[in-house]
């Protein structure tokens, strides 16, 4: 694959070939370096008279652009900031937000990334990744090549259904595989020229974007059945055809959808779905932490799991797997871990349309002996099951209500409650809610950030069960080890990992997950401890430990402006 290649002399300097010169170079983002440029590099590249004179220094320059985003009062305009400098100097927009992690995951993803899904089309720039339409048909691979500026290794594609907790967004969805991959680039250091963001954009019945007259996407309703399959699968055969070396993530599908590309997919191409996988893999982190903070062991945490979605289902099925491994079997493992639908916990007796839920469903006898009915509610499985650990996947805000959180904590000291559902809006419980209707032995961890809570003399940071903390290092670790497909077990590893740089400090403080500040050594220590995994699994060369390391800390691109030889 020809365009932008990163490469080292035999000293190990960063250089790239550059064939580009005047204003093609500094409209090029991956090489611009804008006012950071020499003079002697002004020179040799025909950019004299096209900057100011001054040379910046780099920590200046990087300075600057932090204090002009910063100076937007409205995140959704801190959004569009960044997107303009990532569309113009790719260095200096990494650079930024690795440095500043913590002010902007929370605007290059969760939550502002779902009001900038929503006004897509209204704020558009300059596009960015590839969209494939029905209109493509017979040619995908041709597009494909037409995103791609170096050898790309990554893939994010969704096809726009369920944004978030926003639902089908249409074109607009795109902006979750482009914040996806920044925090890919940002946490595992996987350079941006191997990286494409795709919007399989199949249609909308999102009924208020066909009526707008600014709507970019492709103004039909949303294929579906035979027509949809058969486009998802000349998408996967043109990636193996044209980037025989990625591996793809698949991202915000409806439910069903997305068990079953994950299933249909898994073997043939390296691939795995973060909603119902990563997701997963932080809740059972999350868990494991709660499980040291009480003093409770994980074979004896009891599961309520709110919502049999993507995540709510994945979810149950990787922390079965994990007390299963505890050495918890028959009606035991299955008191262990309980999942609701909208109608009520799976049974059997409930009426189950999904086949994906059926693997969670309780035997009739161990219902009958707990005395629980198919359409018992929240509150009565909580005074019933008397669970450790409440997890919301339900998108419903305010469903962890007063009532049903104090009764949990009259039957457990230090009950965990995770309410997951992202953005913000869509949470089932406020934090300071949670604090105050437990008196504070709440062990709480949210899908969005949300701010400290003081409570009486105690101040607890709410740790947010971000997938970011996962995605980055099993990809990163997958690619290294040359998985041939990622398994189930490379998750489990990466919930062990991330639980294990929880310390005492955090827990202290309230927080079940590490500072968001820690991010690259978590992923680094999750892509060694994949690609070690991946060799005893089976589907990849072995690997110690040590050797693992040296080969993440070789692959992570650090960003900074590599020398320019012109070509």
């Amino acid at each position: 694959m020809s365009g932008y290649k990163l490469e080292r002399d035999g000293a190990g300097k960063a250089y790239v070939d550059v064939p580009l010169r005047g204003k093609d170079l500094l409209c090029n983002p991956l090489y611009n370096k804008g006012s950071c440029f020499t003079v002697e590099e002004r020179q040799r590249f025909g950019l004299e008279g096209l900057l100011p004179p001054t040379v910046s220094p780099f920590p200046l320059q990087l300075e600057r652009v932090r204090a002009n985003i910063l100076r937007k009062p409205d995140p959704l305009e801190q959004y569009i900031g960044l997107a303009a400098l990532q569309d113009r100097n790719e260095v200096l927009f990494y650079r930024l937000v690795l440095d500043h992690i913590e002010a902007f995951a929370p605007i290059v993803y969760t939550p502002t990334v779902g009001r900038a899904c929503q006004m897509f089309s209204h704020i558009f720039r300059r596009g960015r990744g590839v969209w494939i339409t029905p209109g493509d048909r017979g040619r995908v691979a041709t597009i494909l090549k037409n995103g791609a500026a170096g050898d790309v290794r990554l893939i994010v594609a969704t096809d726009n259904e369920r944004i978030l907790g926003l639902g089908d967004q249409g074109a607009g969805g795109m902006g979750i595989p482009i914040g996806k991959l920044v925090l890919y680039t940002v946490g595992a250091g996987i350079h941006p020229a191997e990286v494409l963001p795709v919007s399989l954009d199949v249609g909308t019945d999102n009924a208020e974007l066909l009526d707008d007259p600014l709507y970019l996407g492709w103004r039909e309703p949303r294929l579906r059945g035979e027509a949809y399959d058969a486009l998802v699968e000349e998408f996967v055969a043109a990636v193996q055809a044209v980037f025989p070396r990625a591996l793809l993530q698949w991202e915000d599908f409806k439910k069903g959808t997305a068990f079953t590309l994950l299933d249909r997919y898994r073997e043939r191409l390296l691939s795995f779905n973060d909603d119902i996988q990563g997701t997963a893999a932080v809740a059972l982190a999350g868990a494991m932490a709660a499980s040291r903070a009480s003093g409770v062991s994980m074979r004896d945490q009891r599961f309520l799991i709110a919502g049999a979605g993507a995540a709510g289902v994945g979810i149950g099925r990787l922390v079965r797997d994990a007390l299963a491994r505890e050495g918890l079997e028959g009606a035991d493992l299955y008191r262990g871990v309980m999942v609701t639908d909208s109608t009520g916990p799976l049974v059997e007796g409930h009426v189950i349309h999904e086949d994906y839920k059926r693997e969670l469903v309780w035997p009739a006898a161990l219902t009958k002996e707990l005395g629980i009915g198919a359409t018992d509610s929240l509150e009565v499985l909580v005074d019933k099951l008397h669970p450790t650990v409440l997890v919301g996947t339900t998108g419903q805000t305010g469903v962890f209500n007063e009532a049903l959180v104090r009764s949990m904590g009259s039957h457990v000291e230090r009950p965990a409650i995770f309410p997951f559902s992202n953005p913000t809006s869509k949470s089932e419980a406020v934090p300071a809610d949670l604090v105050r209707w437990t008196d504070g032995r709440v062990l709480v961890a949210t899908g969005s950030p949300f701010e400290p809570v003081v409570h009486g003399d105690k101040r607890f940071r709410i740790g947010q069960g971000n997938n970011v903390f996962i995605f980055p290092g099993i990809g990163l670790g997958a690619l290294l080890s040359n998985a041939r497909r990622v398994t189930e077990s490379m998750f489990t590893v990466a919930a062990h990992t991330l639980a294990d740089f929880v310390d005492e400090g955090d827990l202290a403080e309230g927080a079940l997950y590490p500072p968001l500040s820690e991010l690259r050594m978590v992923s680094a220590a999750i892509a060694a401890e994949v690609a070690v995994e991946a060799g005893r699994a089976g589907v990849a060369p072995e690997l110690t430990l040590d050797r693992a390391r040296e080969l993440v800390a070789a692959a992570m691109w650090d960003p900074a402006y590599p020398e320019l030889r012109s070509v």
